[in-house]
């Protein structure tokens, strides 16, 4: 018990397709091979689209000490 076998993958998927349809199960997945891209490439510290220093980080709640 508790191990998902092929007969209940099989089950599910035909489900997923039989809810959201040939056509828009395209995009689902796309938008969640974006979603789990986006959140590797976050683990490891890409910040390559960030262009400006001052929005990388903690979304801002980093305080910083004034320079001298």
């Amino acid at each position: 018990m508790g191990s998902i076998g092929i007969t209940e993958l099989v089950i599910v998927l035909v489900i997923v397709l039989l809810v959201f349809g040939p056509g828009r199960l395209g995009s689902i997945g796309s938008a969640l091979g974006k979603g789990i891209r986006n959140f590797r490439s976050s683990l490891e510290g890409d910040d390559s689209s960030d262009d400006n220093d001052e929005n990388k980080g903690s979304g801002g709640t980093e305080f910083r000490a004034p320079k001298n």
